[in-house]
């Protein structure tokens, strides 16, 4: 693991919530997540707290280990970015897992992408904008557009030359496996 490299994380996990955004967006892959490991062991997004509620979201560590995510789809992004950025990047993370409470989910800013506006909500983010403001903030903007209006498609087609992996969540932890193995 290079300490000057972070990832992308884009999911399909099928749930009727991500159905919904499906439906809207057309895209195959609608979540977003940043980790700041190849092994995705440290990954933060906004979405659901509790697999069984999704009206329960905020700030999230995701466990991409837990069979919910075993089958889901995924595509894996690594981005270059310099040791001073991955620090802050780490220490802003840090910062939001000591008072998880403090960020809410911002479903109002999802209807804002699809109005193109912004709808300002302190401390609020979905996930494709919080993985964009993370990397705006640190003078990374792999987008030319404002985070509030990125979705994870945009992620998908900015970043293609960065791509790592496409398949499931359970091909990728096995081919990380298998990889230290061998």
């Amino acid at each position: 693991m290079k300490s000057d490299e972070v990832y992308v994380v884009l999911t399909a996990t099928g749930t009727w919530f991500s159905q919904t955004i499906k439906w809207f967006t057309k895209a195959p892959l609608n979540h977003a997540s940043l980790s700041f490991d190849r092994g995705l062991r440290e990954v933060y997004s906004f979405g659901r707290k509790k697999l069984n509620n999704p009206f329960s979201a905020g700030f999230i560590q995701e466990n991409f280990r837990d069979p919910f995510y075993q089958s889901a789809p995924c595509a894996v992004y690594r981005i270059p970015v310099g040791e001073i950025s991955y620090l802050r990047m780490r220490r802003r993370l840090n910062d939001m897992k000591t008072s998880p409470e403090r960020y809410k989910y911002h479903l109002l800013g999802l209807i804002g992408v699809l109005i193109r506006k912004k709808i300002p909500r302190e401390n609020a983010f979905f996930c494709s904008h919080f993985v964009a403001s993370v990397l705006e903030q640190e003078g990374n903007p792999p987008l030319d557009k404002p985070s509030h209006l990125v979705t994870p498609e945009d992620f998908a087609l900015c970043l293609s030359d960065c791509e790592i992996y496409r398949g499931t969540m359970s091909g990728y932890i096995c081919s990380l496996q298998n990889e230290l193995s061998a």
